[in-house]
């Protein structure tokens, strides 16, 4: 089997399980009091999902970069593809450091958070999150810009060039 055809086939079942998850977590009551909130009955589904996707997720990239590894020994992707490939992984590396020093610079000097059960979560915990909050924003419009730019074609035709 083509390694598109089961990308294609992970997709849509990733697809498929996370809008039942959701769905059943939006359509099934919320009758689980917590202290003076009301809980869907379903929040532990969620949470566990996005632990297991987020496995799933580590999973896939190692075993994409040992597969990616083992097949790009000795071709150079850029003048086959006209896709430079090399200075996009750069980019994208700076722009992931760029992202969570700007996270972690908006977030310094967070003060303790108290939750409602009595939790306090310390002001550098709450600054880490500020700043995961922060890049996942900021990679997240540069995955929108760059999948734009992707489908212009506007890379490939300026190397080609």
């Amino acid at each position: 089997m083509k390694i598109e055809k089961i990308s294609k086939m992970a997709l849509y079942i990733c697809i498929g399980v996370i809008l039942v998850c959701f769905a059943l977590f939006l359509t099934i009551g919320y009758d689980n009091p917590v202290g003076d909130y009301n809980e869907p009955k379903l929040t532990d589904l969620i949470m566990w999902l996005m632990y297991i996707m987020a496995i799933v997720t580590a999973v896939l990239i190692i075993w994409s970069a040992i597969k990616s590894l083992q097949n790009s020994k000795g071709v150079n992707h850029a003048a086959i593809r006209g896709v430079p490939g090399g200075k996009i992984a750069i980019c994208t590396l700076l722009l992931l450091v760029a992202s969570l020093v700007i996270g972690i610079v908006f977030g310094l000097g967070e003060p303790d958070f108290t939750a409602s059960d009595g939790t306090v979560t310390t002001g550098p915990w709450v600054t880490v999150v500020d700043m995961f909050c922060v890049s996942i924003g900021i990679m997240f419009v540069a995955a929108i810009v760059a999948v734009g730019v992707s489908m212009t074609g506007l890379v490939s035709k300026t190397a080609s060039k």
